[in-house]
């Protein structure tokens, strides 16, 4: 059903979430992982040749490193680096590798750095042809990093939408109560014309938010 996987990233500390979930989806559908990085090119003008070399030997060792944990995982995995707009260059890569879900952070690195700022998300949750798993960044926390054990539906429809709000998102609904799996719960809801369901993790609060109509 699910073949290969791409895992965008910035090799920031705080993508250390999206790459425990994409190498888990990998492995549980025995699927071959994609590792990309993209160097925003408007950024890259802004700064000097070498800063620049600084960054693409950055990239090339963050794909390395997830690299690494893949194998060591038994995942087939393929790396590659970019130049260019983000959010253009992750979708090109996921048409040319036929890629049948993209795994995402929401927040990442900003300036020169950056390749996973929620808009760039945002704009691959719409556009992309395939469902796009996001995951917060921040483990779906609360103010001050706490974590939060999730009891109710309402809870969990609480965080659900809040997921979705920081991910862009207006006109958010809940159009069937949550329910309850071993370990988390699960929200069905629409945002702007597209269907998602909501992973809210029952110990922790975090979020997982998966589209279903692409």
């Amino acid at each position: 059903m699910y073949d290969q996987f791409l895992l965008p990233t910035d090799g920031s500390d705080g993508t250390d979430r999206a790459i425990d979930h994409s190498l888990e989806l990998a492995g549980t559908y025995d699927a071959t992982l994609h590792v990309l990085s993209v160097l925003d090119d408007a950024s890259l003008t802004s700064v000097s040749e070498e800063a620049a070399t600084e960054v693409l030997a950055d990239r090339e060792a963050a794909v390395e490193a997830v690299a690494n944990a893949a194998r060591e995982a038994g995942v087939d995995v393929v790396t590659s680096v970019r130049e260019g707009s983000p959010h253009r260059e992750i979708l090109a890569y996921a048409d040319e590798a036929a890629v049948d879900v993209i795994v995402m952070g929401t927040h990442g690195r900003s300036g020169v750095g950056r390749v996973l700022l929620g808009s760039v998300t945002e704009r691959v949750v719409r556009d992309a042809p395939v469902p796009v798993v996001t995951v917060r960044m921040d483990g779906g926390r609360g103010a001050g990093g706490e974590t939060e054990h999730v009891t109710t539906p309402a809870a969990a429809e609480r965080r659900a939408r809040a997921a979705l709000e920081d991910e862009g998102h207006d006109e958010v609904t809940i159009p069937e109560d949550p329910y309850r799996t071993t370990t988390a719960w699960v929200v069905p809801a629409t945002a702007d014309g597209g269907t998602y369901n909501v992973h809210v993790d029952a110990d922790t609060g975090a979020t997982r938010i998966g589209r279903l109509d692409h």
